[in-house]
């Protein structure tokens, strides 16, 4: 779920030095679709302890819409890098129970964590789970995988 992070052109020139002919190139990323109720209530601790984050504070009707501009820039980028051919979108939905405490150990592996002071974190964490103990405890997410591939050419 990195892919976001590298630059697109660079990323499928990279990619297609270590690809032979045929081989394939995905990345992918698995985009989270809480409860309508749970999200809007996340989105209240993330403003209440993370004022200063605009990004969090918003509640995405559809979160796979935020996820299809990094496919994207990662298609324009596997397409300028002129080494593959034209990159297709593979989604699969599924879901998942999480119970309060999965919750919160999902959460300690984003790659944002490490953004925030530790103090704040905690103090995020222990809103969240609130939120999940308010919503009885435990969840079902709504998830997408969502995956960019294309054929070395």
């Amino acid at each position: 779920m990195t892919w976001h992070w590298v630059d697109p052109v660079a990323g499928a020139a990279k990619a297609a030095e270590v690809l032979e002919p045929g081989g394939r190139l995905a990345v992918f990323w698995n985009v989270f679709q809480p409860p309508s109720d749970l999200a809007k209530a996340f989105a209240a601790v993330y403003r209440e302890v993370l004022p200063d984050r605009p990004m969090y504070h918003r509640v995405s009707a559809s979160p796979l819409d935020a996820y299809l501009a990094f496919l994207g820039k990662a298609a324009e980028g596997m397409r300028e890098s002129g080494a593959f051919d034209e990159p297709e979108r593979w989604q699969f939905p599924w879901s998942r129970p999480y119970s309060r405490g999965e919750w919160i150990e999902q959460l300690r592996t984003g790659g944002d964590a490490t953004q925030f002071d530790p103090s704040k974190f905690d103090e995020l964490l222990t809103g969240i789970g609130a939120a999940v103990d308010a919503a009885g405890g435990s969840f079902q997410m709504g998830l997408t995988a969502l995956a960019l591939t294309a054929t070395r050419s």
